[in-house]
C-alpha cells in the first residue's frame, strides 16, 4: 500500500484542500500541501537505501487482467529519483506559493491544483503497467491546462493553456496508440515483461511504429522540436508554476519515458538518430532564442527548450556513460532552474515588470536574492565549481564519442560548443541586466519594494542544493546518478570516472571556449539584438492560433458536406458503407447454410412475426401521419415483447413491455410541439434509391444472421447457467449476470442514464414554449387534456402498481424482475399521475427532486462495489448468505439487492426528470417552478 498511498495522498490532498479551506485562512491550503509534500519526501527517502542497493519495489492490485487493466506501482532507482524531485521541488514551490499569493485571490485554487499535478506526475513515474501510466500522463496535460489558464480572465493565458493541451493531448493520443501497440507485441501491459531481456520489441516488425509513435508522445509533453512552441507560451502561468512544471517535473515525464522505455527500445540507429536530432535541434533553438528575449519568464522558458534538449540528445546518444551525464544534468537543471524562475517572480513583485531593458541595478535593493542567482545563474552558465560546469563537460565528452556517421564525427561536438556559448551568454544576461547594468528605467513601482524574506527562503535552499552538489559531485554520480543510469540503462553500468572531468583535454577547451565565447557574445549584445530585430518576425503564437483557425475552417467545410441535417442521408451511407465493406465478402463463395438445424415455426408464431414485419412496413409507409406511425411503432414494441417471450426471454419482455410505455409517452410529449403531418419530401426517383439501398441492407444483414444461427458455435451461457446460483446466489441468470458477473456494464449504463436525464434537465430548465404548433384543418386539440374517468382510474392503480413494483423488484434475484424493471413499473405508475391530474397537481402530491434520486441510486450502486473492496475482493463482487430468521423463515440475503436497488433508484429518478420536464413545456406558463 506504500506506493499506492504515495499516488493517492496527494490526490486526495486536492480534493480536501478546497472543502476545508474555504473560510479560512490563506495558511490552511499551504499547511496541507506542505504536509503532504513532506510525508512524501519522507516515505519516499525511507526506501531510497534499498531501492538505490538494487531492489525493485512492486505493488499490484488485481482489477480486470483479462484485458490489462490491473493498477500496479513500481519503484526502482529511476523511479524514485523522478518522484523526489517531483515531491522534494513541490514541497519548495509550496513554500514559495504562499508569499508569492499572499494578499491575492487563488491561493486554495492554486494549491488544490499542485497537488492534483504532483499526484499525476507520481503516478507516472511510479506506474508498472503502461496502461494506468497514460490514465497519469493525460491527467497532467488536464491540470496543466488548468495552472496554465490559472489566469482565466485574461486572454494571453487562454490561448497559451490551449496550445499546452492541443500539443501535449495530441501527443498524448500519439503514445497511447504506441503503447498499444508495444502491449500487444509483448502480450502484457507491466513494465516487468516490457523491459524483460528476452523481450525483444526492436526485432519487431511494427517496431519503428512503436518508436516513433512513443517518440511523439515523449518530445511533445517534453517540448522537443518542432513541438517546443508550447512551453515558451504556458509562462502566463503563475510563476510558482512555471518554477514547478516548467524546470522540474512535466517537462521531465517525457524524458523519463525515453530513459524509462530504453532497455526495450534502445540501441538501435533509429533511435540513435531520430532522437540525437531532435535534441541538437531544440538544444540550438532554444539556446539561440533565449539570448534575445526581453522578458525574465521568456528568457528562462527558452532556456529550458534548450537544456531539455542537451538531456534528450544525451539520452539519445546511448553512449556508454550518456545516461549518467543525462540524469546528472537533469538534476542541475531543476536545481538551478526553479529558483532562477523565484527570482523572476520575486523580481516582479518587486518592481511590476519583467522587462530586463527596465529593471537594472536590483543588487541594492535586494542583496539576498542577488547571492542566491548568482549561484544558480553560474551554474546554468556552466562556470568550474558548480553542477552545472561538470554535467556540461559531460555532455562535451560524451559528444566526442557520439556514434555518428565517420566524415561528420566532428559536428556533434562543434554544435555543443555552440549551445554551450549561447547558454552562458544568456546566463551572464539575465544576472548582469537585473541586479547590475546601471539603475532601473521607469519601472512600474518605484522605488523597488522588497518581497519579503520568506519568498526568498526556497530559493535560497535550492541555490544551497547547487552548491552541496557541486562540493559532493562524485558523491552524488556514484551513489545516486549511478544506480539510476543503471536502472535506466537496464544493465548494471561501471561508476563514472569523474577524474577525466579535471583533465585538460578536448573536453576542458570546449568548455573553455564556451565561457569566453558567452561573454563575448554578451559583450557584444547591442549589435546582435539590432541584427536579430532585423529577422523576419515569428509569432508562434499567432501561427498556432492561424493553424488552428484553419484547421477548424476545414472541418466545419468537411462536416457540413457530409452532415447537412439529413437523418435519411446518415442511415443511407453508414448502409452503403457496410455494404461496400462487407459485399465482396459475403460473395465469395461461402457456404450460408452452416449444416445446424433451424428451430421450426408454429402458426402462432409465423401470424406474430408476419404482424411485426406489417406494424415495421406500415410505420415507414405512414411515417406522415405521426400519431399513426407513432403507434404503429408502439405495436411493433409489443410484437417484439411477445418474440421475447415466445423464446424464454421474460426478463427481456419485462423490460421491453415497460420501455415501450414510457417511450411512447415521451415521443406523444415531443410531438405534441410538431405538425401533425410532415410534407411529401422525397420524390419518386429518391424513394426509388432508398428502397433498393434498405432491400441491400436487410438482404445483407438476413443473410449473415442466417450463416450465423446455422452454424455450431461456442457460447458462454453454461458458464453462467452453472454459476448462477453458487457463484450468485440467484436462480434467474439475468438478474445475476446484470447486478453480480457484469455489474460494472450495469454501473455504466445506469450512469449514462443519468447524464441523459440531467441532461435534458439542462436543456429544458429555461426553455419556454409559448404555443403550440397551429392547428390544422379537421384537427382539433381534446377539451379536457384530464379526463374523469382517468383521474379516477389513475389513484387506485398507484399503489396497485407500486406493490406489483415491489414484488418484481424483491424477487429478480430468483425469478424474471429486478431493479430496472422494477424502476420502469415505478415511474410508469408516477407518469400515469400527471397524465391524469396534470403536472401542478401530481407536483402538489409527490416529492419532485428527482436529481438527488439518481445522485443516490448512483451512490447506493457504487458503494456496493467499495463494500466489497473493504473485504478484499474485487469491485462489485456480490456476498450471499441464507439465514433462519424469527417470523420471517428462512431467507436468502444478498449485496446484490443493494446494488439493485441502486440501479432501481437511478431508472425511477432519471425517467421521471425527463418526464415531467418535456411535461413542463405542455404548460403555457411551465409548472410555477423548476422540476428536478
Amino acid at each position: 500500500m506504500m506506493l499506492l498511498s504515495t499516488v493517492a495522498l496527494p490526490l486526495l490532498g486536492a480534493l480536501i484542500t478546497p472543502l476545508v479551506s474555504r473560510r479560512s485562512t490563506a495558511i490552511l491550503p499551504a499547511l496541507i500541501a506542505g504536509t503532504i509534500g513532506i510525508t512524501m519526501v519522507s516515505v519516499l527517502l525511507s526506501q531510497a537505501p534499498d531501492v538505490l542497493g538494487g531492489t525493485i519495489l512492486i505493488e499490484h492490485y488485481p482489477w480486470l487482467p483479462g484485458i490489462g487493466l490491473s493498477p500496479a506501482f513500481r519503484l526502482d532507482a529511476l523511479g524514485l529519483f523522478f518522484a523526489l524531485i517531483i515531491a522534494g521541488m513541490g514541497l519548495l514551490i509550496t513554500l514559495y506559493a504562499h508569499f508569492y499569493f499572499a494578499g491575492k485571490h487563488g491561493a486554495v485554487r492554486f494549491h488544490s491544483l499542485m497537488l492534483a499535478f504532483m499526484g499525476a506526475m507520481l503516478g507516472i513515474v511510479t506506474s508498472e503497467n503502461l496502461l494506468f501510466m497514460l490514465v497519469f500522463w493525460e491527467m497532467t496535460s488536464l491540470v496543466s491546462f488548468v495552472l496554465i489558464g490559472f489566469h482565466q480572465d485574461e486572454r494571453p493565458a487562454r490561448r497559451g493553456a490551449r496550445m499546452t493541451l492541443v500539443i501535449t493531448g495530441g501527443g498524448g493520443l500519439a503514445l497511447m496508440a504506441g503503447v498499444l501497440l508495444i502491449g500487444n507485441s509483448v502480450g502484457s501491459f507491466q513494465l516487468s515483461d516490457i523491459l524483460a531481456p528476452e523481450t525483444a520489441l526492436t526485432s519487431d516488425p511494427l517496431y519503428p511504429w512503436m518508436l516513433g509513435l512513443v517518440l511523439i508522445g515523449a518530445m511533445t509533453k517534453s517540448a522537443q522540436f518542432p513541438f517546443h512552441l508550447w512551453l515558451p507560451n504556458a509562462m502566463t502561468a503563475p510563476t510558482p508554476v512555471s518554477a514547478y512544471l516548467h524546470s522540474a517535473t512535466m517537462v521531465k515525464a517525457g524524458i523519463f519515458l525515453l530513459a524509462r522505455l530504453n532497455p526495450a527500445l534502445g540501441d538501435t540507429d533509429a533511435w540513435l538518430y531520430s532522437i540525437s536530432t531532435a535534441g541538437m535541434a531544440t538544444l540550438l533553438t532554444g539556446a539561440f532564442i533565449a539570448m534575445f528575449k526581453h522578458d525574465t519568464k521568456e528568457l528562462l522558458a527558452y532556456s529550458t527548450v534548450s537544456h531539455l534538449g542537451l538531456i534528450t540528445l544525451l539520452v539519445g546518444l546511448s553512449t556508454r556513460m550518456a545516461m549518467v551525464a543525462a540524469l546528472f544534468h537533469l538534476l542541475n537543471h531543476a536545481l538551478f532552474k526553479a529558483p532562477l524562475f523565484m527570482m523572476a517572480g520575486a523580481v516582479q513583485k518587486a518592481t511590476g515588470t519583467r522587462d530586463m531593458r527596465r529593471i537594472n541595478g536590483l543588487w541594492r535593493t535586494l542583496p539576498a536574492l542577488t547571492v542566491i542567482s548568482a549561484v544558480a545563474a553560474a551554474s546554468m552558465a556552466g562556470l568550474p565549481l558548480l553542477g552545472g560546469y561538470l554535467s556540461k563537460k559531460m555532455f562535451f565528452i560524451e559528444s566526442l564519442g557520439a556514434p555518428v556517421i565517420m566524415p561528420l564525427q566532428w559536428l556533434t561536438p562543434a554544435l555543443a560548443a555552440i549551445a554551450g556559448l549561447f547558454s552562458a551568454a544568456y546566463s551572464f544576461r539575465i544576472f548582469h541586466n537585473v541586479f547590475f547594468n546601471g539603475k532601473p528605467q521607469d519601472l512600474p513601482v518605484w522605488p523597488p519594494k522588497n518581497p519579503g524574506v520568506g519568498i526568498q527562503i526556497p530559493a535560497a535552499v535550492l541555490a544551497l542544493a547547487v552548491v552541496l552538489v557541486s562540493w559532493h559531485a562524485e558523491s552524488v554520480v556514484h551513489g545516486l546518478i549511478g544506480p539510476v543510469a543503471s536502472a535506466a540503462a537496464g544493465v548494471a553500468l561501471p561508476d563514472y570516472d569523474m577524474h577525466q572531468l579535471h583533465h585538460i583535454g578536448t573536453a576542458f577547451f570546449m568548455s573553455l571556449a564556451a565561457m569566453l565565447g558567452g561573454l563575448l557574445v554578451y559583450m557584444a549584445r547591442e549589435p546582435l539584438f539590432r541584427l536579430y530585430d532585423q529577422l523576419p518576425p515569428a509569432d508562434a503564437r499567432e501561427i498556432f492560433e492561424w493553424l488552428m483557425t484553419r484547421a477548424g475552417g476545414r472541418a466545419e467545410r468537411l462536416v457540413h458536406a457530409l452532415e447537412n441535417g439529413s437523418v435519411q442521408r446518415y442511415i443511407a451511407l453508414i448502409i452503403l458503407s457496410a455494404i461496400v465493406l462487407a459485399g465482396p465478402v459475403l460473395l465469395s463463395g461461402i457456404q450460408w447454410h452452416g449444416g445446424e438445424t433451424m428451430t421450426p415455426v408454429d402458426p402462432l408464431t409465423g401470424l406474430g412475426l408476419v404482424l411485426l414485419m406489417a406494424t415495421a412496413v406500415g410505420a415507414v409507409l405512414g411515417h406522415h401521419q405521426r400519431l399513426f406511425a407513432l403507434l404503429l411503432l408502439g405495436s411493433a414494441g409489443l410484437f417484439v415483447t411477445l418474440t421475447f417471450a415466445r423464446f424464454s426471454a421474460p426478463d427481456l419482455a419485462l423490460t421491453q413491455l415497460s420501455v415501450e410505455v414510457m417511450a411512447v409517452i415521451i415521443m406523444m410529449l415531443a410531438l405534441s410541439f410538431l405538425p401533425q403531418t410532415t410534407p411529401r419530401e422525397s420524390s419518386r426517383l429518391r424513394k426509388g434509391r432508398d428502397l433498393g439501398v434498405a432491400a441491400l441492407g436487410g438482404l445483407g444483414i438476413g443473410l449473415v444472421s442466417f450463416a450465423i444461427m446455422t452454424r455450431p458455435h461456442s457460447t458462454i451461457a453454461d458458464f453462467f447457467l452453472s454459476q448462477s446460483k453458487p457463484g450468485g446466489g440467484g436462480s434467474n441468470v439475468v438478474n445475476v449476470i446484470l447486478v453480480d458477473f457484469r455489474g460494472f456494464d450495469t454501473l455504466g449504463e445506469i450512469t449514462v442514464l443519468g447524464i441523459a436525464a440531467v441532461a435534458v434537465f439542462a436543456l429544458t430548465r429555461n426553455l419556454q414554449l409559448k404555443d403550440r404548433i397551429p392547428q390544422e384543418r379537421d384537427q382539433y386539440w381534446a377539451s379536457n387534456p384530464h379526463p374523469l374517468i382517468l383521474r379516477t382510474m389513475a389513484r387506485p392503480i398507484l399503489p396497485i402498481a407500486l406493490m406489483v413494483s415491489a414484488y418484481i423488484f424483491l424477487r429478480g434475484h430468483n425469478m424474471p424482475g429486478g431493479g430496472f424493471i422494477a424502476g420502469l413499473i415505478t415511474a410508469v405508475a408516477l407518469s400515469l399521475q400527471y397524465m391524469a391530474g396534470s403536472l401542478a397537481w401530481a407536483h402538489e402530491r409527490m416529492l419532485t427532486p428527482f436529481r438527488p434520486l439518481i445522485g443516490l441510486g448512483l451512490l447506493l450502486a457504487c458503494g456496493t462495489g467499495l463494500g466489497s473492496l473493504l473485504f478484499g475482493e474485487a469491485f462489485l463482487s456480490s456476498w450471499f448468505g441464507h439465514y433462519k430468521l424469527p417470523l420471517l423463515g428462512h431467507l436468502e440475503l444478498a449485496t446484490a439487492l443493494l446494488f439493485d436497488l441502486g440501479v432501481f433508484t437511478t431508472v425511477v429518478g432519471a425517467t421521471l426528470l425527463i418526464l415531467a420536464n418535456l411535461g413542463k413545456l405542455m404548460t403555457v406558463h411551465g409548472p410555477g417552478k423548476e422540476i428536478g
